[in-house]
């Protein structure tokens, strides 16, 4: 238990840096491309290769960001039954989607690597002016899926023994949907966050 918890706090630790990693890349291409909208509508010019850019920054900043996700169980759940079900039903559905989630990115991150593997093989690039060696791309959108799974596998084990351990609060906060009352103190706890902030702005 203490291996794992030590596991998952390192892998909370990561996340946040991934998840700016990724974050800053979507916001740079936004800005790229935002760039090269004005030069072409003012002056007829275009930088080129913003949109094959911003292409690769969505899909690595999309695979970099999973992990965070994952543990602050911020993907969607459809909820409508799931919140009138007893506890243990919910404890075992939430194990049940944590695999099923974890099945399918085994999968995607295995064609992945064959897909970096291939672009290697060939020395394959892009089919645009830039022609960027795809195994660039291909590696760190790689990465952010590897790192996925290093997150997402101590999760499941934590659950997994929480559950044989009766623990059934512990699965709950670790991977069952988030409730509203759950969202809203987040927000109440953000928004008193940005109030000092605001207030030095005020003044």
């Amino acid at each position: 238990m203490i291996l794992l918890d030590r596991w998952l706090g390192l892998a909370d630790r990561l996340s946040r840096y991934a998840i700016w990693f990724g974050g800053t890349l979507v916001l740079a291409s936004a800005v790229l491309v935002s760039i090269d909208v004005l030069l072409r509508k003012l002056v007829l010019v275009s930088l080129g290769g913003a949109d094959e850019l911003s292409g690769y920054a969505f899909a690595i900043g999309t695979t970099w960001a999973l992990a965070f996700t994952l543990l602050r169980r911020a993907n969607v759940r459809v909820d409508a039954l799931y919140i009138h079900l007893p506890q243990v039903v919910c404890a075992l559905l939430d194990i049940v989607a944590l695999i099923a989630l974890g099945g399918f990115l085994m999968l995607l991150t295995w064609q992945a690597w064959d897909v970096l593997g291939t672009s290697l093989s060939f020395d394959a690039r892009a089919t645009t002016p830039l022609a960027t060696p795809l195994w660039m791309p291909q590696s760190l959108w790689l990465i952010g899926l590897i790192f996925f799974l290093f997150t997402w596998l101590p999760l499941l084990l934590r659950c997994l023994f929480a559950l044989l351990g009766g623990d059934l609060a512990k699965v709950r906060s670790l991977a069952g949907a988030r409730t509203i009352e759950e969202d809203a103190a987040d927000e109440a706890a953000h928004t008193a966050e940005l109030k000092p902030a605001a207030d030095l702005l005020k003044d």
